[in-house]
């Protein structure tokens, strides 16, 4: 499963948000049920923006659940690779057989 996480750094109320997004929607949608977020706090879903907003300690969670740390510009390089107007990033992995 290839999800990534950006910083937590969004304030939201008491909370500080950060973005969750992954390479097909199956994936985020495994992620978000594995780490509690509903289903129905998907933003932008079936574009290449899609993704959760997450709290912190969700992030956490995804984290230790193998989601990979990314910075935010990242995030932008993921979009982009996925539209097609990019190269494919050097933190995602290589597909397994």
């Amino acid at each position: 499963m290839t999800v990534y996480v950006d910083p937590a750094r969004h304030p939201y109320g008491r909370m500080m948000m950060c973005h969750m997004m992954a390479d097909s929607t199956e994936e985020l949608l495994a992620m978000a049920d594995k780490i509690g977020v509903a289903r129905k706090w998907i933003q932008k879903a079936g574009s290449v923006y899609e993704h959760f907003d997450i709290a912190k300690a969700k992030r956490e969670e995804a984290v230790r659940l193998g989601a990979i740390e990314v910075s935010a510009m990242d995030l932008g390089r993921l979009i982009r690779w996925h539209s097609g107007r990019g190269p494919k990033p050097a933190f995602v992995p290589e597909a397994k057989p």
